[in-house]
């Protein structure tokens, strides 16, 4: 049975050799992100989303952020050669683990159009799994001039609200978010969200946080059973 779940981001420049001019400016979500990790107990069930769509990666298996500027490979697990396809959340994934020395089973991607419903079938099948949940999904793209997209009024109070339904473990208000606001946001992490909030509870939630540098949000929290 899970019984802890992380929420991080994925963004690149949680990895310092991708950001050398800005380490300093994103240290904050950097720190965040692998504190609430290290309390994620192994192996992880990893989800998260990707616009490639369904797809499930399992160790051993390496890439390399070579796509991002930088040739820094990465592995899930074994000591094969990096493959240049993995996606992004996969990276990330693996970083965290090297990080955090503990084993990752797999990592499961899914489409950021998944409706509600799939999202919560998805989070019952993952229950019974015996495993840390790591969830990985971004907030809005559109957080003031600095975004890259345009700056969107509605992005502040969207993330303000899911960091209050994660501070609050509200998988009724999770469940609840806007497919069509959360895509218009440019919020892909609204699927993985409520793939977590399927897996049944109670929970509650340990600690949560809020970032949004570049004009990016950014959720952290940690989730636990009472």
């Amino acid at each position: 049975m899970i019984t802890r779940a992380v929420v991080v981001p994925h963004p690149p420049l949680l990895v310092p050799e991708l950001v050398a001019g800005a380490a300093a400016e994103t240290e904050s979500v950097r720190a965040a992100t692998l504190a609430a990790a290290g309390k994620l107990p192994g192996p992880w069930v990893a989800v998260a989303v990707d616009d490639g769509g369904r797809a499930t990666y399992v160790p051993p298996m390496s890439g390399s952020f070579l796509g991002y500027g930088v040739d820094l490979p990465v592995s899930l697990g074994g000591d094969l050669a990096p493959d240049a396809r993995i996606p992004l959340p996969v990276l990330i994934t693996a970083w965290l683990r090297e990080r955090c020395a503990v084993e990752v089973s797999r990592v499961e991607l899914v489409p950021p159009d998944l409706p509600v419903s799939d999202c919560v079938s998805f989070g019952q099948q993952l229950a019974s799994e015996d495993a840390g949940l790591l969830v990985l999904g971004d907030g809005s793209t559109r957080h003031g001039p600095r975004s890259p997209g345009s700056d969107d009024e509605r992005s502040g109070p969207f993330d303000s609200s899911v960091h209050t339904l994660l501070a609050t473990a509200d998988v009724d208000g999770l469940l609840g978010l806007g497919l069509e606001l959360a895509r218009e946001l440019g919020a892909q992490g609204r699927a993985a969200w409520q793939v977590l909030a399927g897996v049944p509870g109670p929970w509650r939630c340990s600690s949560a946080e809020f970032f949004a540098p570049f004009g990016v949000g950014y959720h952290v929290a940690v989730w636990e059973r009472p």
